[in-house]
């Protein structure tokens, strides 16, 4: 049976990018993940038939998904790491349909954080739908899909979610329990001179280049022999930046931001010494009453927790 598609008049099937490895359909083609499905355990075997299917009831629905998480930075850049979940990511007028999809199909499904993430379980197992990041400043876009590149997934021809929108929506995930900044190396030791640096220095824009430039240094701590991953120029646009913005006089509102990057870490600031919580204004449908389940590795269970408070 041929592999589904994204019909020509969807965004998935748009503005083909070069590659040395083009598909006939004009997109990059990656190397894929291809995991030993013998040495995986009964219950593993069965978790990969809960997200093989999902991703099967969503091609064939049309709600293209691009695979995110472990799978896609697998295909980036070589390196698996096991996982429990499979991150889907699509624009969020398609979760809609993408929930119906799945629970027609048997799946329950729930609107975890309207800011940027729905579930849909099979018993255990469960698929993050993912469109934008926990912060709502990385929203997912046409530019994702018509950047995606494709591989093979769990069996199937998928999407992959593009190196440069990995690297900006993981740039914000630091949490105590979870940092991505690893990650972000990992896709800079292996795709940083295939990257599209313009488009990358345009997602964080005026607003998050100091995000950027932070992220970049420690990749050069972590990997001294590969800074030229890194184009220099981009390094002294950035640092050329930061220079002239020292030359400025500090704003006068108290506003923390730190927010953005941990939805804990900054709450005395925010909730006792009167700090701006920077989520207020910068945060796409930001309200500060949504609240969704967090699970601590080193406690290994879950506790609800309220954004803000």
């Amino acid at each position: 049976m041929a592999l589904p598609v994204a019909p020509p008049d969807h965004p998935a099937a748009l503005a083909p990018i070069p590659s040395l490895f083009a598909l006939p359909c004009g997109r990059p083609h990656l190397g894929g993940v291809h995991v030993a499905t013998e040495r995986l355990s009964p219950e593993d075997r069965e978790e990969r038939e809960a997200h093989r299917e999902a991703l099967r009831i969503l091609q064939e629905r049309g709600v293209e998904p691009m695979v995110g998480g472990a799978y896609a930075l697998k295909t980036h850049t070589g390196i698996w790491r096991d996982t429990k979940d499979l991150d889907l990511f699509l624009r969020k007028d398609r979760v809609t349909d993408a929930l119906e999809a799945l629970a027609e199909a048997g799946y329950r499904t729930e609107m975890t954080d309207p800011i940027w993430i729905a579930k849909a379980f099979a018993g255990p197992y469960f698929i993050d739908l993912i469109f934008s990041s926990g912060n709502g400043i990385a929203v997912v876009d046409e530019h994702w899909l018509r950047r995606a590149p494709r591989a093979p997934v769990l069996g199937r021809e998928a999407l992959i979610v593009p190196a440069e929108e990995m690297i900006w929506q993981k740039a914000f995930i630091q949490e105590r329990e979870r940092f991505d900044g690893a990650d972000i190396h990992h896709l800079l030791r292996f795709r940083g001179k295939k990257l599209d640096w313009e488009h990358l220095l345009s997602r964080f824009g005026d607003r998050y280049w100091e995000l950027l430039l932070v992220h970049l240094i420690t990749f050069r701590f972590a990997f001294p022999a590969e800074k030229e991953q890194v184009p220099e120029s981009v390094m002294r646009g950035l640092i050329r930046r930061l220079e002239l913005r020292e030359e400025q006089p500090a704003g006068s509102e108290r506003i923390c931001r730190g927010t953005l990057l941990s939805r804990q870490q900054y709450l005395h600031e925010t909730n006792v010494e009167g700090y701006r919580d920077a989520r207020e204004t910068e945060s796409l449908g930001w309200t500060g009453d949504q609240t969704y389940p967090v699970k601590y590795p080193e406690q290994g269970k879950e506790d609800a927790h309220r954004r803000g408070r």
